[in-house]
């Protein structure tokens, strides 16, 4: 099977997983990292295309820094 891990392996780890986080829990762990196996993939599939120009807002004005500097 997976590596060696045969039926009663998996049913073993199963029962010890079930035992650490109780009923209750095991639904919002399976949720939790299915959400991250899904972002995994949608991120290995996307294209790295990242904007790194400054908008007008980020380029600091040279007017508003020199009234700083006079204020000090």
């Amino acid at each position: 099977m997976l590596g060696g891990i045969g039926p009663t392996e998996l049913i073993i780890v199963l029962f010890i997983v079930l035992i650490l986080f109780g009923a209750g829990k095991l639904p919002e762990i399976g949720g939790a990292l299915g959400k991250g196996i899904r972002n995994f993939k949608k991120a290995t599939k996307e294209a790295d295309e990242i904007d790194i120009t400054p908008t007008v807002k980020e380029i600091p004005e040279e007017g508003a820094a020199a009234k700083k500097n006079e204020k000090k």
